[in-house]
Parts: C-alpha cells; sequence; structure tokens
C-alpha cells in the first residue's frame, strides 16, 4: 500500500461529496486528527536493545472513539497507516456505528524476532501510545501478522498502566479473554451475506453461482468454506503460490487441509483441478469475483479481461480508481471495500459493546446482528446508487460522509 493508495481513496471521497453537494467539505474529511510517531526500544533475547517506529494515525472522532487495526510489518509507512485510518472512517459510518477510524503500525519483520521478543516489542508499543488509545477514545484490533495473542498482551499491558482491568481497549481478543464469538470469521460472513443478498435479486441460487477467489488469507479461505458449506461453485482459489481452477467446483475442506500441512496451495491433488496463475483468475468466465489479497490486483492493464458479473472487494483497495470506471461502465457491479469487507469491524463493535456491558452473545445471535447491520448498509448504498445513476462505491462514500457531516454540524460548529 502506498501514496498512490491513499490518493484513490482522497478521489473516491471527492466522488461522494459531489454526489451530496457538500464539496467543501473535503479537507476536513480528508485530514486526520492526530498523526503519532513514536520511538521505542525493545531488549533482544541476546541482550541487545533494539530501536524500533511505530504510529498511530487517528483519522476521525466525530461519531465515536477511533477504530482500526495495528499492523506489524516491515513495509508499514505513514502514508499507507493514514490511507488505511482514513478508509476505517468511512467503513465504521456507512456501517452505522458509534466509531471514527484509526489505524496503527509498527516498522517489523515479525518473523526475525522470538516470540518473547514480538511480546517485549507488543508491550513496549503499548507503552508508547497508551495516552493516545483506550475504550472510550481509540480501539485497536488484530491486522497483518498481529493476532488474538497480540491484543492480550496489549490489554494486559494498557489494564497495568491504568490500574484496573480493561478488556475493551481492544478488540479480536481470544475467546477466554472476552472475545467475541465468531470474529475470526466476521469479514467472510460479511461478504457472504452482501453475495447472496446481490444473487437473491436475481432469482440466482447458490449452486448455479461461479466464484472466483483471489486471496487464501484469513478471509479469503473462511470466505470459500463459507460458500463451499453454503453450496456454492467456488471454482477458483488462489494464494501466493499459486491458483487452482476446477470448472465444476472445488473442494475447499480439502485445499485447506493441504494448506494447513504444507503451508501452501500449489501441488494440491483433486481431479478435475489444474494450477492456473493469479492472473487467470482474475480473467475467468464466472458471475462472482472476490479479490481477497492485494491492494490494486485489478487495474487498468488488466480490467478489460475481468469478465465476472459482480466483484466484491473482501481486500482493501484491490481495484484501481482507473479500472473501478471502467468496470462501472462495462456494467460489471463492484461492491466496494468500505461496505463489503465491513464485517469485520461490525464484528469488533459487538465485541467491544459485550465488554463495556458485562455481556457475552452467542454465535447465532453474532451471526443474526451482523447479517442485519451490512445488508441495511447494502440496501442504502443500492437505494441512493440507482436515485442517483451512480456506482456503489460513490454512494457508499457518499453516505458515510453525509454521516460524519451531519455529526459535525450538530456539535462541532
Amino acid at each position: 500500500m502506498s501514496f498512490n493508495v491513499l490518493n484513490s481513496a482522497k478521489h473516491y471521497l471527492k466522488q461522494g461529496l459531489k454526489a451530496i453537494g457538500k464539496e467543501e467539505f473535503f479537507e476536513f474529511l480528508a485530514t486526520p486528527e492526530q498523526v503519532l510517531e513514536v520511538n521505542f526500544p525493545v531488549k533482544l533475547d541476546d541482550g541487545g536493545v533494539k530501536l524500533f517506529k511505530g504510529f498511530r494515525v487517528r483519522h476521525s472522532t466525530v461519531l465515536g472513539p477511533a477504530k482500526g487495526g495495528i499492523r506489524f510489518h516491515p513495509n508499514v509507512n505513514l502514508e499507507e497507516v493514514k490511507a488505511l485510518a482514513f478508509w476505517m472512517s468511512f467503513k465504521t459510518s456507512l456501517a452505522n456505528l458509534p466509531y471514527g477510524g484509526a489505524k496503527g503500525g509498527v516498522i517489523v519483520n515479525p518473523k526475525e524476532l522470538s516470540i518473547n521478543e514480538l511480546q517485549s516489542l507488543t508491550r513496549a508499543f503499548t507503552r508508547a501510545i497508551a495516552n493516545n488509545i483506550g475504550p472510550d477514545i481509540d480501539v485497536p484490533a488484530p491486522d497483518v501478522y498481529t493476532n488474538p495473542e497480540t491484543m492480550a498482551w496489549i490489554v494486559d499491558e494498557y489494564s497495568r498502566i491504568k490500574g484496573s482491568w480493561q478488556p475493551a481497549v481492544v478488540t479480536g481478543k481470544p475467546l477466554n479473554l472476552f472475545g467475541l464469538q465468531g470474529r475470526e470469521i466476521s469479514t467472510s460472513l460479511g461478504v457472504q451475506y452482501v453475495i447472496e443478498a446481490l444473487l437473491e435479486t436475481l432469482n440466482k441460487k447458490p449452486s448455479q453461482t461461479s466464484v472466483a477467489i483471489q486471496g487464501f488469507g484469513n478471509v479469503g479461505a473462511n470466505h470459500a468454506l463459507l460458500l463451499f458449506k453454503k453450496g456454492f461453485k467456488v471454482v477458483a482459489i488462489s494464494d501466493s503460490s499459486t491458483g487452482l481452477f476446477n470448472a465444476n467446483g472445488l473442494n475447499i475442506e480439502k485445499a485447506l487441509q493441504h494448506k494447513k500441512q504444507t503451508g501452501k496451495l500449489k501441488g494440491f491433488s483433486q481431479q478435475g483441478v489444474k494450477e492456473i496463475s493469479n492472473q487467470e483468475l482474475l480473467s475467468l468466465e464466472c458471475d462472482v469475483l472476490v479479490p481477497a489479497a492485494l491492494e490494486a490486483a485489478i487495474n487498468e492493464k488488466n480490467v478489460a479481461s475481468v469478465k465476472a458479473k459482480l466483484v466484491v472487494e473482501a481486500a482493501n483497495g484491490p481495484v484501481t480508481m482507473n479500472a473501478d470506471e471502467i468496470l462501472f461502465d462495462n456494467n460489471i457491479t463492484v461492491v466496494p471495500d468500505i461496505l463489503a469487507n465491513s464485517g469485520g469491524v461490525i464484528g469488533s463493535y459487538f465485541e467491544w459493546v459485550q465488554n463495556k456491558q458485562g455481556l457475552a452473545w452467542s454465535l447465532e445471535n453474532v451471526k443474526s446482528m451482523l447479517k442485519d447491520y451490512i445488508l441495511k448498509s447494502l440496501n442504502k448504498v443500492q437505494s441512493f446508487a440507482k436515485e442517483n445513476n451512480v456506482s456503489l462505491r460513490t454512494s457508499a462514500y457518499a453516505l458515510a460522509a453525509d454521516r460524519i457531516i451531519n455529526a459535525l454540524k450538530l456539535t462541532r460548529y
């Protein structure tokens, strides 16, 4: 992710503001409230000390506490974190959550650290940003190369600093530390509910629907499994090693077993399966294409080859702004990331509410509430898009921006 992705997000914001006639709010909505950069030392296992750099960007708190993940990656940079925080503000607004947006990251290759060093780094970063996060200020969550265990370390360190138990300071925690049932699949569930709702309007059954999924990480793999169990024909999946294609549908459960055993999809054997490239996957004749991997996967160089009728963005920023316009002109429906993958932050909101109120919902309750939230957002976005003859993306940004602007008018000037 880079400066170009931030520019794309701002481009979509401009389109959304134009659709509601409120272009004068662009500078306010495009500018983060707070940018924090910290440098902190970590003691290594060999007794040495290494200095690390981290960021926490709070984009907006107009609608409530900021919300957004923390990633550990060697390529973390400030522009990336700003872009992700920007997206979170619009994602939470569109989902009608009482949140703003934030994001954080540390420049580190976690694969080069031991588990003890990772814990020390997490605790040191927590101490560095402790005055800038909190259940009613800014609530982090897992992201790239962070996980529920990372969140447990943050809870413990933050609670020590504050002198009281503070489980609501982060979401995405382990279940036995007041996490949420189904949180690990909530993003994938949201994507599933969006696809099912759109197909229902076309009177198309799962067994009649072919789906190709680029990316087999947590979101892509869980999504593939959910659709497989629902009877969808998942014809293609891919990871960084290879893509797999079977016109009659892949056995996702067996593909997952192979991935767990070998660490990659390459080498998976099933009758009728052939290996394809990630580029070939994007070009397949299919009903639904789900980019669930990297940003800019669909761009001006390959967009002409996209044949899917529906593109659902499970990843952040998988379609570039030029490609997005071409897909719209080609009558290919694109469900934007701030809507399609919002199940993750909706699930995080449920966990936060549980922690704040001492509740514990069942998995079925979580699924039902998540479906209700995301389908309400989808219906609003579809209605605005139809009424104003704009894309679903422009509609989503327009509605999200309008909610923030309306709250701003009531509270801050």
